[in-house]
């Protein structure tokens, strides 16, 4: 049995410039929506073949990456996968580069605000019923491939590797990164 944990492919929304604290929102949103501006490299399409389930999370990114590895059938859409939601203020007029928004706004994360979001010991849950799901899916039908984010793919990883799956600590933080988890069948 065999899951693997890859992230999406490149947002076609680009993270740049100075923004508000007032507009993270509709920033946010409008990155929800993107699809992808690259294709997968030629290793990751190699890795993704072979009989699989494929999963994705709800967002366009993640879909749009497994049409793109040339994958015949997603067979599971679910917002458990989806990528976590990072908080953001409502109001403000401080006006930072995007990027350092994203930096200062998870450091917050780990210490608590999830003010718009999802705090992280609500990912970490979410993370331990998606790994569940995952390993029950391998159960069934062998191989599993899990198209999804970043952060989310992170905690996934933990919850397999608690759950006796041997893989990489992390899946790989880039885009079209992966990780392969396996646990023998007894």
């Amino acid at each position: 049995m065999r899951i693997t944990l890859l992230r999406h492919g490149k947002p076609a929304y680009e993270l740049k410039g100075l923004a508000r604290a007032e507009d993270l929102g509709e920033i946010t949103k409008s990155y929800d929506l993107a699809g992808i501006a690259d294709s997968p490299p030629k290793g990751t399409v190699a890795a993704t073949r072979g009989d699989l389930l494929v999963v994705c999370s709800h967002l366009v990114r993640s879909v749009e990456s497994a049409r793109a590895l040339g994958l015949p059938e997603v067979h599971l859409q679910d917002s458990l996968f989806c990528e976590t939601a990072i908080p953001y203020f409502r109001s403000g007029t401080l006006s930072l580069p995007i990027g350092v928004w994203l930096v200062v706004l998870r450091v917050l994360w780990v210490f608590g605000f999830s003010r718009n979001g999802e705090s992280l010991l609500d990912t970490r849950a979410r993370a331990r019923r998606a790994a569940t799901r995952l390993v029950e899916l391998a159960e069934q039908y062998g191989n599993v491939l899990l198209v999804g984010h970043g952060f989310i793919n992170h905690f996934i990883a933990q919850e397999l590797r608690k759950l006796g799956w041997h893989g990489p600590s992390k899946p790989g933080r880039g885009f079209w990164a992966y990780g392969v988890y396996e646990r023998t069948t007894s």
